[in-house]
């Protein structure tokens, strides 16, 4: 069975964040991830995971005004200042949470800015921030999203030019987060596309196709998904980055099922 770790951005909603680490670790999570810690201070969060035995396994540079619809600046000429002092917030979280990897946001690209610009300037920022990561024994992520759903105009919307700008940093610390949702929505062929992107994989997630929500509540056959990811030479964590379409706890047939 794939390592399973929880997305608390999206799971347990119905509790206080920071009540969300007791529930997916008596779930029997073994990992959380979340969006951003930034709003909560470092001790605080590593209470909570030391208190319910967990890893933090993941979370994102700071993308921006995420609230007025910023999604990642890493794509942005204009703000490379302002994503390297995020790369250094990102890495004194990292150090207090024992966190090995930070996943990159690529951003959303103005109609006004070239995509070659636009790509170049990701390329830049990858190879800074996978430096600084690389001195501290840490990875950095690289993650495509769908821009038919999800997010319009994102730069990188597939998995073949999340590996492109990967292989153009030329960094051996840059991994592919392959996010099962996302890809079911842009390429489909999940299994084979598991198989061929594997060397480049660092991180899974996933929910079902069309709503984000649990496995079971879609298209996507997860039992041989999950069976083939099984089959793979994948050491890193699958994580639950779903909407539940009633209440956490209840959205969980999919994972007592495989324990």
């Amino acid at each position: 069975m794939p390592r399973f770790a929880a997305n608390l951005s999206m799971l347990y909603t119905e509790l206080p964040f920071l009540d969300r680490f007791q529930a997916a670790a008596e779930a029997g999570f073994g990992g959380v991830e979340y969006l951003f810690p930034y709003p909560w201070d470092i001790a605080e969060l590593q209470a909570r995971l030391a208190d319910h035995g967990l890893s933090q396994v993941l979370f994102n540079l700071p993308p921006g005004d995420w609230e007025q619809g910023e999604r990642g600046i890493a794509c942005l000429p204009d703000r490379v200042e302002e994503f390297r002092e995020g790369v250094f917030q990102a890495l004194e979280y990292a150090r207090g949470l024992d966190c090995q990897q930070i996943n990159c946001l690529a951003g959303l690209r103005p109609d006004s800015l070239a995509l070659e610009i636009a790509f170049d300037t990701l390329v830049d920022n990858l190879r800074f921030a996978a430096d600084l990561l690389a001195a501290d024994g840490r990875t950095l992520m690289v993650e495509a999203i769908n821009s038919r759903v999800d997010m319009p105009g994102f730069l990188l919307d597939r998995s073949a030019t999340a590996v492109a700008a990967i292989e153009a940093a030329g960094r051996d610390n840059i991994r592919l987060q392959y996010d099962i949702y996302h890809m079911q929505i842009m390429e489909g062929d999940l299994c084979r596309s598991l198989s061929r992107l594997c060397p480049h994989i660092g991180h899974i997630q996933f929910a079902d196709n069309p709503g984000r929500h649990e496995p079971g509540t879609g298209e996507i056959h997860f039992e041989q998904v999950f069976a083939h990811i099984d089959s793979l030479d994948y050491q890193g964590w699958v994580s639950a980055e779903y909407r539940p379409q009633t209440d956490t706890s209840s959205s969980l047939g999919w994972f007592h099922s495989l324990k």
